[in-house]
């Protein structure tokens, strides 16, 4: 007869019951004969703890979704007010507040441009639900030759279908090419790609010139264009300069096309400010949120919509209704979540007093922009990156996984993107902690780059 396991404690035990067990996502599983696989105890602001005491740094939001803190004081109490009020209850046919008034906040955050939120759980899910609208709207509207999706070179959506058909990393979508419907894609914006005596602004221009060219030959076939405003993450923290959504919203707007704007990773304050497209001074016709949006305590994602979307699925016909959901959609517990996330920033001035801490930051990491190893140091509110020279490929290769466990060897929680150097941090940080974060990332990328 089985008995009960002992009780375990070492953080060495619970990497072992884990490899056996479970398959840890974005990874190849063999890695971890090498590289350290870290078993969580508890975190506090914006620290983790091993069971070992250990602790590390999380200079990356725990995959850009931590906002406030781990163990935040005021979304715990506002979640275990709503443990004792309602834990789930279906949204088809049913409402209640928390979903509501998350949605009215959200929708006055847009000055009411966008509202009628749908509601699902992670943020690939959200792209999902943008296209299927999009394409649907049209169909709706008698244009039903419009099926075909446009995104930028180096894209990243998600890795459900729909959003890996709109993604353009070769790592993430190859295995799965037979799957997809192809996608249109056109120049990024990325201000690296700057010519000799160019700015970011003539690289935005460039690179929506591409996407007229596009339009003036399908736009009848065209049904949205979907961006990651401002800076496209998963390709390496790529850095655009506003006005490009300005002109493409302006060609969206003449050629008939929807934009769809994914925000679930640069939304909520991570760009200076609360929406990334703010800085353009448009909104989009869908704008998908996720991550950030519950603090980073619990799984939810939406997309917010203009009112004339709304209304071409508006009918007594049921097949022209969105009839996609989700079992969780607009869980009570991660709205409850995201409501009091809004309520920190709101009460806490955050996106003003991210200004000093991105500055300070800033400061504190400019000897490391100055490294004669380092290319293109770059920043767009709470997000900084840089890219390490590496001497030949082979290096190159493995250059992301000797960063990230030599950092954890230093107390940072710093996850690269190939050869991209990243800092995404909660927006708790203390003085001291920036200036160990800085101080840190310099010496960890002096030890990885001189071994």
């Amino acid at each position: 007869m089985a008995h009960a396991p002992d009780p375990i404690n070492k953080s060495a035990d619970w990497v072992a019951r884990s490899l056996r067990s479970v398959w840890h996502p974005c990874t190849q599983m063999q890695h971890h004969e090498s590289v350290p696989l870290v078993p969580v105890s508890h975190g506090r602001g914006v620290w983790l703890y091993d069971h070992d005491g250990k602790r590390y740094l999380d200079a990356i939001s725990s995959w850009w979704v931590n906002l406030f803190g781990h163990a935040n004081p005021r979304i715990n109490a506002a979640l275990k007010d709503q443990l004792d009020k309602l834990e789930h209850a279906m949204l088809a046919g049913f409402t209640h507040e928390p979903v509501i008034e998350l949605s009215e906040q959200l929708s006055s955050l847009t000055g009411n441009v966008l509202g009628h939120a749908f509601y699902a759980s992670d943020g690939a899910s959200a792209v999902e639900i943008a296209l299927k609208m999009s394409f649907h709207a049209w169909r709706n509207a008698g244009r039903g030759g419009k099926q075909e999706f446009v995104c930028l070179k180096g894209s990243y959506h998600g890795e459900t279908i729909g959003a890996l058909a709109v993604t353009d990393v070769a790592l993430f979508k190859d295995a799965y090419g037979p799957l997809l419907r192809a996608a249109r894609v056109v120049a990024s914006p990325d201000a690296r790609g700057a010519r000799e005596g160019e700015t970011a602004q003539d690289v935005a221009r460039r690179a929506a010139a591409d996407v007229e060219a596009l339009f003036a030959e399908r736009a009848d076939q065209i049904a949205a264009i979907i961006i990651e405003p401002l800076v496209q993450c998963a390709t390496g923290m790529a850095m655009h300069d506003p006005l490009y959504l300005a002109l493409v919203r302006s060609l969206c707007d003449r050629y008939q096309v929807h934009l769809i704007l994914d925000e679930i990773a640069v939304g909520c304050g991570r760009t200076g400010t609360f929406f990334a497209c703010e800085q353009a001074n448009i909104w989009p016709d869908f704008l998908c949120l996720s991550k950030g949006i519950s603090g980073g305590y619990l799984p939810l994602s939406l997309v917010l919509t203009r009112d004339e979307i709304y209304q071409a699925f508006y009918s007594t016909d049921v097949t022209r209704g969105f009839l996609h959901s989700h079992s969780y959609t607009g869980n009570p517990l991660a709205c409850r979540a995201a409501l009091a996330t809004l309520a920190i920033f709101r009460d806490d001035d955050v996106l003003n007093r991210n200004q000093a801490r991105a500055g300070r930051l800033r400061q504190a990491l400019a000897p490391l922009a100055r490294h004669e190893r380092v290319r293109h140091f770059r920043q767009r509110g709470m997000i900084f990156a840089f890219d390490a020279i590496e001497p030949d490929a082979t290096r190159a290769a493995t250059f992301s996984r000797r960063f990230f466990t030599t950092a954890l060897e230093h107390e940072l929680l710093l996850r690269p993107i190939g050869g991209t150097v990243y800092l995404m941090p909660p927006y708790v940080l203390s003085d001291e902690e920036i200036d160990g974060l800085a101080e840190r990332t310099r010496r960890v990328f002096d030890s990885v780059i001189s071994s």
